[in-house]
């Protein structure tokens, strides 16, 4: 079977690295919030190229607590996208405030910066850019909305770990940014954890005390916060697969460029880089219109395909009527045509191939 995705995969590729880390946690004696997420913490920053990471429990909890520590009230809107995992919405609503969901672009499912004008009241605090599948949003664009209108602005970077802007990685750009690493990101853990990176030393420091019941000093709450504590473990595998982010993410774009060249010419929307930008293709979302016969017929042959996401947020029976919307003209048409290829780091180029050599036999044989 040639799966999505394949965590397990990528444990084997450092296995001996990462037993002998846990191993040597586990005889610390310090198992949560010790040296391990300092030392991440601080190598995190230095990739990223800011001042400060803040490790946490996981990439929901980085967006509140990130909302948190700007003061987003409830009755305060965020704007976002609707076509991205749900963490995004939920956690705006954690905060009683009100999601605001805008259309994407066709080329790249990011937010449409057009479209935050329509949209833009004078409860909005802050814009939440999601860079989807692997490469940045329109943060030109959506930047100088923000400094214009001063909104804050918010990147999740869940599916994005490593990817650039005009030279500079995501993440680094807004005024804090929050990271999924969850273990089939393209950082990922062997669990939950999460991870928020920002620039403003007042933000982290109010993100630190957030994530453990508003402490600067121990059992003592300077204002009201809750536990999102990251543990050791977590953090000490984070580090070894940090030192080969650089390594992987370059693995998955030779498996796009697989997939690109092998199924040119087809009828199918493959994914485009928008200029300035470095992808780094958590996922390899095409775009068609037999989507589920497509689905179906190739888990026959043991090939395994995703759907990201069979529902827009805005289409989902625990969101319609409670988040406000503009016009989702490109969204709607998603759920029901993209389809997700296998990528992962140690997904064989041979086996890439033959998942494009399968689709296009099967196309050409419709």
């Amino acid at each position: 079977m040639i799966f999505c995705a394949n965590p397990s995969a990528q444990f084997k590729t450092y296995q001996s690295e990462i037993e002998a880390a846990v191993l040597k946690v586990m005889r610390s004696n310090q198992y949560v919030l010790g040296e391990e997420v300092d030392y991440l913490e601080q190598e995190f920053a230095n990739y990223i190229g800011v001042s400060h990471a803040i490790g946490v429990a996981n990439g929901t909890d980085a967006l509140e607590l990130s909302m948190r520590a700007l003061d987003i009230q409830p009755g305060d809107e965020v704007i976002t996208v609707s076509h991205t995992a749900v963490a995004t919405v939920a956690a705006i609503e954690s905060l009683g405030a009100i999601p605001v969901l805008v259309d994407v672009e066709e080329d790249f499912y990011t937010l449409d910066p057009s479209k935050i004008s329509e949209v833009i009241s004078k409860k909005t605090k802050a814009v939440i850019a999601v860079h989807i599948y692997g490469q940045s949003a329109n943060l030109e664009k959506i930047s100088d909305f923000c400094i214009q209108n001063q909104l804050f602005l918010i990147e999740d970077v869940s599916q994005a770990h490593g990817a650039k802007w005009n030279g500079s990685r995501l993440g680094s750009i807004g005024d804090i940014a929050t990271f999924s690493c969850y273990p089939t990101k393209n950082l990922g853990a062997i669990g939950d954890a999460g991870l928020v990176a920002t620039k403003d030393s007042v933000l982290a420091k109010k993100v630190r005390m957030l994530r453990e019941y508003g402490w600067e000093n121990r059992y003592v709450s300077e204002f009201a916060g809750r536990n999102s504590r990251l543990d050791e473990l977590q953090a000490a595998i984070l580090r070894i697969k940090l030192r080969g982010l650089d390594r992987d993410n370059e693995k998955r774009r030779q498996i796009a460029k697989i997939y690109d060249e092998s199924l040119s010419g087809l009828d199918l929307h493959l994914p485009k880089v928008r200029d300035g930008a470095e992808h780094v293709f958590h996922l390899y979302v095409l775009r068609c219109n037999f989507q589920q016969n497509l689905i179906e017929d190739l888990k026959n042959d043991g090939i395994s395909l995703g759907i990201h996401y069979p529902l827009a947020v805005h289409q989902q029976n625990a969101y319609r009527n409670r988040v406000r919307t503009s016009s989702m003209k490109i969204t709607d048409q998603l759920s029901n045509r993209v389809v997700s290829l296998p990528m992962y780091p140690e997904l064989p180029l041979s086996d890439a191939l033959k998942v494009s050599l399968v689709i296009r036999s099967w196309i050409e044989s419709q």
